[in-house]
């Protein structure tokens, strides 16, 4: 790897020739601001390091932070083009860095391993993590510090540099001598790399225009020139042209004029603050003015994101009862696949709880020695012991949000080994596990999320004593009604659980015995049978129950308004059905339409259903808690998921979407390189049946890098509060199924009027930087449109 980039030109004097390599080198660290950092400037050199799997698989490897900065490459020795291509992966797809034994094949392997001298790359996604040894702890700390950094770092990058990193990693692989110039033919390649298909006749045009020196050779400038005439936007050009008077420039009020069209705080004062913020020129800051560059500047900035940045922190109101709260819940958390074959593991809880879930689940069965293993019971997927699960989750459980984290225990322990359960719970989470109630006063209704900050709440079966047991210690739950309700319940559900239809223990023996020391732990998350909507007043707050997406589904459809009013006090945790035997996921906005909060998915599993989920969450600071609009919180609503014509929640709007242009799309065919994607734009609404809809725009053939549609799609919508809004980029073909190329969902009421870019996301949910999609949204609400203040101008002139 050290030999990349070191051809020297014919005519360089050696000295010169060694300080352009340096420069080419440690540039890109120099405009991350990391080229001081003792920690960068290791990885940078590289590490011989043991990558670890085992106690028996354990191979040397080369690990090195490559130039750009932001990629690592991990030598390996397969030779498939695949393996070859996995050998690198960017800091961006590093969900996070544990140190030492926090991981869970560096946990088995403790006391073999020196601890301080291993960490462990988790990655997003379905990718393996990556467990490796350095050797020495200083060298360990180096790269837990400087990959922390470089994530940190990326987080931080503006669009500009985005941009300009992307575009600079795809110079230097088209630059094949490596001579910092490019021919006419290495133009031709750059352009199949970027996705864009120029015809001849442009592209020889552009090219001779940027070759100054008339050598068919495109120079340093020549290559800025050529690239800065590619990533022109003459869209973006036409809307700062429609608000400047002189076509060059926007004054403060120019700009006050067109914040105010976006729906933004149109003040002097705010404007002028962009422009400090985001314009290049000195003098153009001096003199209080925009210039294009600016401009461009500034749209492209998360400030004007189609997201509203102000619902990326916590705005909502936290100190509700934790039913009037959609929580983010995870299904067979444990898993790394399906749920017949694939592995167990501790790091799915990490990667669930970084996102933000509130609710994972824990499938306790007997294990050997008297210690309880989690895993798919009466399958072959492989067994995690419950202790280090139960670590795990003590180290992450709040490193994403504050406020209260639920354990849904599936408990199929004997009573012996639930009482070991019981002692892990409360040793390994100490003082963040919730053992009482926060109050002595009899409980009319859930606490907060506010007042739960830091807690963990244990879900499951309580113990609930005769009359005339109260105060005896016992290790059988009570044969009142409830119970037998619970017991044929549990006996019912058993099959959908075993998808492999294997021989079982006797129901009876699993269910009655529930061990003092777990049933104490169950607070105010106490499982139990659904038994009906009668005397919605007199059930315990604290009681809730599980229903399977079949269940879930009858009761909106058959009985949707007493569903929605149950689910205004009580918690309801939906699952999904036991033949979804790859672990693929239901719809979830359905169980949202009815009020449930706890609407479990598996988070493993990418597709629609799990950008939905994460759509829902965006909001509030990524918190894992979403308050429920007030229709689906009142124990009186009179609102029907069904049917919601003119009732509460009914607030007919017009939402007018005109997708302009997107940018920097990513190639689909990677194997073929004179491939170029055929973008087309999908946007879909996912809300009450009434509001669900998708439109598309046409297709664009060969271009990627910068395709135009300017197509408007229109949507009218009854139920605005509980409306997704999802983009999906597909690349078109002819022959089979589009392909995947991006997407974005958020929720209709976080999404922004005006002109806006969306910051497209990969399958697995992670960024698809640079990539975006430049749109104009409108909204009109019960026939009354927002009006710009061009329009409000134009209106108050026709009065006068």
């Amino acid at each position: 790897m050290s030999g990349v980039g070191s051809a020297k030109k014919p005519g360089t004097s050696p000295r010169e020739h060694r300080r352009k390599v340096t420069e080419k080198t440690t540039d890109p660290i120099k405009r991350l601001g990391l080229l001081d950092n003792e920690d960068i400037r290791v990885m940078m050199q590289g590490s011989s390091v043991v990558k670890v799997r085992s106690s028996r698989w354990q191979k040397k490897r080369n690990l090195q932070l490559l130039e750009d900065g932001l990629t690592l490459w991990c030598e390996t020795t397969k030779r498939s083009r695949k393996a070859k291509a996995q050998q690198t992966f960017a800091v961006t797809e590093v969900e996070c860095v544990c140190e030492g034994y926090q991981s869970e094949a560096l946990r088995r392997l403790s006391g073999t391993v020196p601890e301080n001298q291993c960490f462990t790359m988790v990655f997003k996604g379905g990718r393996k993590s990556l467990y490796i040894k350095c050797r020495s702890a200083e060298e360990a700390q180096h790269w837990v510090r400087g990959l922390r950094k470089l994530k940190e770092q990326a987080a931080n990058m503006t669009q500009k540099e985005k941009l300009d990193h992307w575009i600079r990693g795809y110079l230097k692989r088209a630059d094949e001598n490596q001579d910092g110039n490019m021919s006419y033919d290495e133009v031709r390649r750059l352009l199949q790399m970027i996705n864009i298909d120029l015809n001849e006749q442009h592209t020889r045009c552009l090219f001779k225009r940027c070759d100054r020196s008339g050598d068919g050779r495109l120079d340093h400038t020549g290559i800025e020139e050529f690239c800065r005439e590619l990533m022109r936007r003459p869209e973006l050009d036409a809307v700062f042209r429609h608000y400047s008077s002189n076509g060059s420039k926007l004054s403060t009020a120019e700009l006050r004029d067109f914040l105010g069209d976006q729906g933004e705080d149109a003040s002097l004062n705010h404007a002028q603050s962009l422009i400090l913020t985001y314009e290049l020129s000195d003098w153009a800051q001096k003199n209080l003015f925009m210039t294009q560059n600016g401009f461009t500047m500034y749209m492209l900035s998360l400030e004007n994101d189609v997201f509203n940045p102000s619902h990326a922190r916590v705005h909502q109101d936290m100190s509700h009862p934790l039913a009037h709260y959609f929580i983010s819940s995870s299904h067979n958390t444990y898993l790394t696949k399906d749920q017949v074959t694939s592995a167990s593991s501790t790091e799915p809880y990490i990667r669930a709880l970084i996102q933000g879930c509130r609710c994972v689940e824990l499938d306790c069965w007997d294990g050997d020695k008297g210690e309880p293993v989690i895993y798919h019971g009466h399958t072959l997927t492989s067994k995690v012991p419950f202790k280090e699960v139960i670590e795990t989750i003590s180290q992450y459980a709040f490193r994403t949000s504050p406020y209260p984290l639920i354990l849904s225990l599936e408990n199929h322990c004997s009573v012996e080994q639930q009482a070991v359960m019981a002692k892990h719970l409360r040793t390994i989470l100490g003082n963040k596990l919730l053992t009482k109630p926060l109050s002595d006063q009899p409980l009319k209704e859930l606490p907060s999320p506010e007042e739960l900050q830091g807690c963990i709440l244990v879900k499951g079966k309580k113990h609930t004593p005769h009359l005339g047991e109260l105060g005896k210690t016992s290790s059988y739950a009570s044969f009142s009604s409830s119970f037998e309700d619970e017991l044929s319940s549990s006996i019912k559900s058993i099959p959908k659980k075993d998808p492999l239809n294997t021989p079982k223990k006797d129901p009876a023996k699993i269910c009655l015995k529930l061990s003092p020391e777990l049933s104490e732990l169950v607070v105010y998350c106490k499982s139990v049978p659904f038994r009906g909507f009668g005397n919605v007043s007199e059930k315990p707050p604290n009681e809730m129950s599980s229903f399977s997406e079949n269940d879930a589904l009858k009761l909106i459809k058959d009985s949707g308004k007493l569903f929605v009013r149950h689910n205004s006090r009580q918690l309801s945790r939906i699952y999904p059905g036991g033949q979804r035997l790859q672990s693929s996921n239901y719809d979830p906005q359905e169980m949202w339409n009815g009020g449930c909060q706890m609407v479990a998915l598996n988070f493993q599993t990418p597709g629609e259903q799990m950008d939905l989920n994460q759509g829902r969450f965006l909001s509030n600071g990524r918190c894992g808690y979403i308050l429920k609009p007030s229709f689906l919180c009142s124990p009186t609503s009179t609102f029907d998921p069904e049917n919601t014509g003119g009732g509460p929640g009914h607030t007919p709007t017009q939402l007018t979407i005109r997708i302009i242009s997107a940018q920097q799309l990513p190639k689909i065919n990677t194997e073929k390189a004179s491939s170029i994607v055929d973008p087309q734009v999908w946007v879909e609404i996912h809300g009450v049946s009434i509001d669900n809809a998708k439109q598309k725009t046409h297709r664009i053939d060969n271009n990627g890098f910068n395709p135009r549609w300017d197509c408007t799609l229109s949507f009218q919508l009854q139920v605005p509060e509980l409306a997704l809004v999802r983009f999906v980029v597909e690349d078109h073909d002819h022959a089979a199924k589009n392909d995947f190329v991006g997407q974005f969902t958020l929720p209709f009421t976080s999404l922004r009027i005006g002109y806006r870019h969306i910051h497209l996301l990969k399958a697995d949910g992670s960024s698809l930087s640079p990539a975006t999609l430049f749109i104009h949204v409108k909204v009109t609400r019960k026939g009354v449109p927002v009006k710009t203040v061009s329009e409000r101008i134009a209106a108050a002139k026709g009065k006068a």
